[in-house]
């Protein structure tokens, strides 16, 4: 016998009516901010990033790909990993439905990680992804829109993310100690740790690189930084995420329960 609240279909009917009246005005409040991202200034980028593609070196003018519209999605893989992070794997898994779409809409969607090319290339083998990614090693491209620090900056505290400076999952000093077992070990250490051991990392190595996506606009040759988003803001591209919240029980989390896609058991 179910524990949740039951009633009848007029009941029923009667609160989903008052709920669609909040999911209207939710859309249209998303509708409103999707203009407001459209209306910020755009930011002209002189800077000369060199990425890693299937094509060969490439400029970030080149990856718009005779687009106007370019969409970055800031997938933590660093050098020291062995494979992709899990989570940024799981909204990866979405891209390659839209991205055929997207580039037949004027925007072009990319991926970029910090990893040697190579690596990149293998683990979307494994995973049989089409959609492009680039590889942003040994430039400047991860530090300058904030989802990758120096071990130094990590140490001090010197960190801005998600337009916070200093504002970080766990504290140094804390996933040291969670390392070393000397010290307090921060509320989130076991599943930081738990992720960073599927990236075939340490905890502190993991937590330098971060997830993000950012859009950039093309104009008379010239490159535009438009938008960047960090953390929850990444939500609504996690379409997993987007199901569950409409499923009975909701994301129904006790801990890191996702893998990828190619780790489950098959049913």
């Amino acid at each position: 016998m179910t524990k949740h609240r039951t009633g009848n279909r007029e009941e029923w009917l009667a609160e989903r009516l008052e709920l669609l009246k909040a999911e209207k005005e939710l859309v249209r409040r998303s509708d409103d901010l999707a203009r407001r991202r459209q209306e910020l200034p755009w930011v002209r980028i002189d800077k000369e990033y060199r990425f890693e593609t299937d094509s060969g070196s490439a400029s970030l003018r080149d990856l718009f790909r005779g687009r106007s519209q370019l969409l970055v999605y800031h997938f933590m893989f660093g050098p020291d990993y062995t494979a992709g992070c899990p989570s940024c794997s799981a909204i990866a898994d979405g891209f390659d439905g839209v991205a055929v779409h997207l580039a037949n809409h004027d925007v072009m969607l990319w991926a970029v990680s910090r990893a040697p090319f190579a690596k990149l290339h293998a683990y979307k083998q494994r995973l049989d992804w089409s959609f492009p990614w680039a590889s942003s090693f040994g430039g400047d491209f991860n530090a300058d829109f904030n989802v990758w620090f120096t071990e130094e900056q990590q140490r001090r505290g010197d960190i801005e993310y998600n337009y916070r400076r200093g504002a970080v999952s766990a504290s140094y000093r804390d996933l040291e100690g969670a390392q070393t077992g000397r010290g307090r070990e921060p509320d989130n250490a076991g599943p930081v740790a738990e992720m960073a051991a599927k990236c075939g990392t340490d905890a502190l190595t993991y937590t330098r690189e971060r997830p993000g996506m950012s859009a950039f606009a093309l104009a008379d040759g010239v490159v535009y930084h438009t938008y960047s988003t960090y953390a929850r803001g990444l939500d609504g591209l996690w379409a997993m995420y987007q199901w569950l919240d409409r499923a009975p029980k909701g994301r129904n989390e006790t801990g890191v329960w996702w893998r990828r896609h190619d780790e489950y058991d098959r049913r």
